[in-house]
């Protein structure tokens, strides 16, 4: 198995989370999101994420996909339904995954960024 299989096999054991872990003062990271930062190298990805969701919308549910292709890679945020709050276009990364979905949830204080297992 490859690394990039190892990674999606490890993230899929993630269901709820057990902590909380602050990346800014109002987004929180799961204990699937914060293995997957550290694994892949990807806090960038969190911030890029965390930087969209207050200014856009007053949503309390959004899907973050990033959709990785040739060493480049476009981040969108949107309701679940297709309706895009926010485009963000990222020049390079060696993220190792083509693509992955994350679910944010905002509790009336904290935005929580999470696996969708962990939903």
């Amino acid at each position: 198995m490859n690394s990039t299989q190892n990674l999606q096999s490890e993230l899929s054991q993630f269901i709820g989370t057990e902590k909380y872990y602050r990346i800014t003062q109002r987004h929180l990271l799961t204990d699937g999101t914060k293995y997957l930062a550290e694994q892949a190298k990807c806090f960038w990805f969190f911030d890029a994420i965390a930087s969209h969701l207050p200014k856009y919308f007053n949503d309390y549910f959004c899907v973050a996909r990033l959709t990785v292709q040739d060493s480049s890679a476009e981040l969108v945020i949107d309701d679940g339904n297709d309706n895009v709050y926010a485009r963000q276009k990222i020049e390079y990364t060696d993220f190792p995954l083509s693509e992955i979905k994350l679910y944010c949830q905002f509790d009336g204080e904290y935005w929580v960024i999470m696996l969708t297992s962990e939903y």
